[in-house]
């Protein structure tokens, strides 16, 4: 299992507790964490000091060599321990898989073949996909969070890395109170966290699971020998961005008037969606445009509202401006329209 690298590399935000528990797997193998710690430049200082941070890169090194120095991938977390290159097994058994759908799937069942500590199910119901984690046996307190957020974390690169792609979550859930450095979690996963939930889970769009994956063998070898391309690589491409924008634009039109407002009711930053949308070759306001057209060609033909009732439905703010965009779109007035459509 590549070590999951929490955030950027070198920004010190990855909380100290998940460095704690690293030392705690070392107690419980009877091991000393001393070589560990130098490796990632960790000093014994920093180890202790409430509401300290190491950056990913740091926590990447030090969690990759635990694991192997342990033996152990899951760092003491089950009642057995599972050895290095058991992860890997996994992702080996889903890559010739159709689509993300069937691989998670297959990492669902297969992972019930490393330990029976905890389930891992995959559920879709309203258009949203959650994978979630039973705890079928009590997890040690010592290790239980970092067990959880790890885990997810490791799927979700993986299934980023599978299909190539940017996978928003549409939230993340927690089985306990908010830790102290709860801050750190949207950074993790996304703006939306709920802690106390029943489950450990990360929701998403369910039309990810169609996407075919995009990797190999050799990307798999290649992948597996460190945890940087998997976890810490930000996948510039979302392969449902252009439909996910359509879809708000068409349902929250009084919400999705900018940018900035898009944007956030879809877990980026403004540059980045206008970033994204480019490399798809094609931009919010063409989005936008296309969206408007079909909903003013809808309102024409299904109603008799007047025209600047349509307009504004379709979010213009004004008749005039409307009129002169549906020329533009279709050569014809919006009431010329209507009147030869019937």
């Amino acid at each position: 299992m590549p070590p999951p690298s929490f955030l950027r590399p070198t920004r010190a935000v990855t909380p100290m507790a998940f460095v704690r528990a690293i030392v705690q797997a070392y107690e419980r193998y009877g091991k000393d964490p001393a070589e560990a710690l130098r490796v990632a430049q960790i000093t014994p200082r920093e180890l202790a000091r409430p509401g300290a941070r190491v950056t990913a890169a740091q926590f990447e090194a030090l969690s990759s060599h635990a694991m192997q120095e342990l033996d152990d991938e899951t760092l003491g977390w089950f009642s057995r321990r599972l050895p290095w290159g058991s992860y890997g097994m996994l992702c080996r058994a889903s890559l010739s898989s159709p689509n993300l759908g069937v691989a998670l799937k297959r990492w669902c069942r297969h992972h019930r073949l490393l330990t029976d500590d905890i389930g891992l199910s995959l559920d879709v119901a309203g258009g949203v996909a959650t994978l979630r984690i039973a705890e079928n046996r009590p997890l040690d307190d010592a290790f239980r969070e970092f067990c959880l957020v790890t885990i997810l974390r490791f799927v979700h690169g993986y299934m980023c890395w599978a299909i190539d792609s940017r996978i928003s979550l549409r939230h993340a859930a927690f089985p306990f109170a908010a830790p102290p450095h709860s801050d750190a979690y949207p950074l993790m996963f996304a703006p939306d966290v709920r802690f106390g939930a029943p489950q450990a889970g990360i929701a998403f769009d369910e039309r990810y699971l169609a996407l075919p994956l995009q990797r190999d063998e050799r990307a798999l070898r290649a992948m597996l020998k460190r945890a940087l391309p998997l976890t810490i690589l930000q996948y510039r491409r979302d392969r449902l961005l252009g439909q996910r924008v359509r879809e708000l634009l068409r349902s929250r039109t009084n919400e999705a008037t900018t940018a900035e407002a898009l944007a956030a009711l879809l877990n980026v930053s403004g540059r980045t969606l206008h970033r994204q949308l480019h490399e798809e070759g094609t931009s919010l306001q063409a989005l936008k445009n296309e969206v408007r057209h079909e909903m003013a060609v809808d309102q024409l033909r299904r109603t008799n509202r007047p025209i600047k009732q349509v307009a504004l439905a379709v979010g213009f703010r004004n008749e005039k401006s409307f009129s002169r965009a549906f020329q533009q779109w279709t050569g014809q007035a919006p009431r010329d329209f209507r009147q030869r459509d019937k």
